[in-house]
């Protein structure tokens, strides 16, 4: 009996065990929404996704072979390394009004490649929303004209426009409303897209650090399509804290190439000097400052600071959104960790310097110039740690198609200065190098 007793015993706790195991913990019902489900309904019809080939070339008379292929690299979308009906990254197919069509996510700008691979949380920095948008509509026989432009250069999205534009249609509990409310939009911020692992040390987020890092709601904003109804994006509060564990499991990838560890360690001594102050410490005990630099010292292109209004601040902390938090108003930039940095080219938050030896000798950088706008090893520059460029002698002007403009970085337009950050300016070339070269095993 006490033999039958025991044995009772030891089933029951690896019942209970195996009950533990078998559920998924926060992280991974997070991935499996972010990754698996739609969160705004189809805007995009499949008639559009499936002709908008004849608008690039209306003297076609069949798709390009490897259409989906082709699709990508027009508009700098990449495969999706997840289940995801053949579509990239980005594009879901979900439920529309009048059936299904493809709907926008989060991966449309939080996904993104470096040698040709797919990562998940790593910014989009070849995307070009403004011509995808405009050949879309075409295809369907739409006006090309968006709301307020959603890219100026290739690589880059006017995010914050994004923001103040939709909020701008909602009552202050997510209620549609009409019209809409100006709050001071700008879409000539030109921001870069940050990482999504750097969450995980950071108290403070977007580029002024004036919103709470552990803030869930902010990471919903992107929900308030207005075929959205604010009941809809409430309800998946619970969803994005799990979506919100997932991001903060994630890794940077490793440098892949061959580093000079000698070199490396040369440069640790020289960051340890010169950067750490601002963007922390790395090994086995890391630390990280969460500063955010006065804009005056730091010098860096002031138009993404003032492009968000006082008027937008006040309204957001008036809405649903910063009921459990609120954004508020700094002084600068706020330093970034910087794991995974080789990856995470261009730097600075409008993508202006194309390398991190650019970002450490501001006498370098480029006026104007293009990249390849490609992923893969040919187009990155190891010993730089960043994009290969080539530099031009000025932007092509209007008679040139936007595709092509987009293309094009001019520093000397609103939103794109490449100034500031001039902390690197002392160090001799021998030491910024050594420098680089231990940035490459953060």
């Amino acid at each position: 009996m006490r033999g039958k007793a025991l044995a009772a015993v030891v089933f029951a706790t690896a019942l209970i065990g195996w009950a533990a195991a078998a559920e998924p913990t926060a992280a991974r019902r997070g991935e499996t929404a972010l990754l698996g489900r739609h969160f705004t309904v189809a805007s995009v019809p499949l008639s559009a996704y499936d002709n908008v080939w004849r608008v690039w070339d209306p003297k076609a008379k069949a798709p390009p072979a490897d259409y989906a292929k082709a699709f990508m690299a027009r508009y700098g979308l990449h495969p999706a390394p997840y289940p995801n009906n053949g579509y990239p990254m980005g594009l879901r197919l979900a439920p529309g009004l009048l059936g299904k069509g493809l709907s926008f996510d989060c991966m449309f700008c939080h996904g993104g490649a470096i040698l040709g691979q797919s990562h998940v949380g790593l910014g989009n920095t070849t995307l070009d929303f403004q011509a995808m948008y405009e050949e879309l509509a075409a295809a369907i026989g739409q006006p090309r004209r968006p709301p307020y432009t959603f890219c100026n250069v290739r690589g880059t999205t006017e995010a914050g426009a994004a923001a103040v534009f939709l909020l701008g249609m909602r009552e202050p509990d997510l209620s549609l409303r009409a019209p809409r409310i100006d709050l001071g939009l700008r879409d000539d911020l030109c921001e870069d897209v940050p990482a999504w692992w750097l969450l995980k040390k950071k108290k403070t987020m977007y580029y002024t650090g004036g919103a709470d890092a552990h803030s869930v709601r902010s990471l919903m904003q992107f929900m308030m399509s207005p075929l959205n109804t604010g009941t809809s994006i409430k309800r998946e509060e619970a969803t994005f804290a799990d979506v919100q564990e997932y991001l903060l499991s994630l890794e940077a990838p490793k440098y892949p190439f061959a580093v000079d560890a000698a070199r490396a360690k040369s440069g640790e001594a020289l960051f340890v000097a010169n950067c750490a102050r601002c963007h922390g410490t790395y090994g086995a005990k890391p630390t990280y400052p969460n500063k955010v630099i006065p804009l005056d010292e730091i010098g860096t292109d002031a138009t993404r600071f003032h492009g968000i209004s006082a008027t937008f601040a006040d309204y957001y902390n008036r809405s649903w959104f910063a009921e459990k938090s609120k954004a508020v108003e700094t002084d600068g930039y706020q330093a970034p960790p910087l794991d995974g940095v080789w990856a995470t080219a261009p730097y600075f938050h409008n993508g202006s310097a194309p390398t991190a030896y650019h970002v450490l000798n501001s006498k370098a950088r480029p006026k104007v110039f293009t990249r390849s706008y490609g992923t893969g090893r040919e187009d990155y520059d190891e010993r730089r740690l960043g994009w290969k460029v080539r530099v031009l002698d000025r932007a092509p002007g209007d008679e040139v198609p936007g595709i092509e403009r987009r293309k094009v970085y001019d520093t000397t337009r609103a939103g794109r200065g490449n100034g500031g950050h001039t902390f690197g300016d002392k160090l001799t070339e021998e030491e910024r190098m050594a420098v680089i070269e231990y940035l490459k095993t953060l």
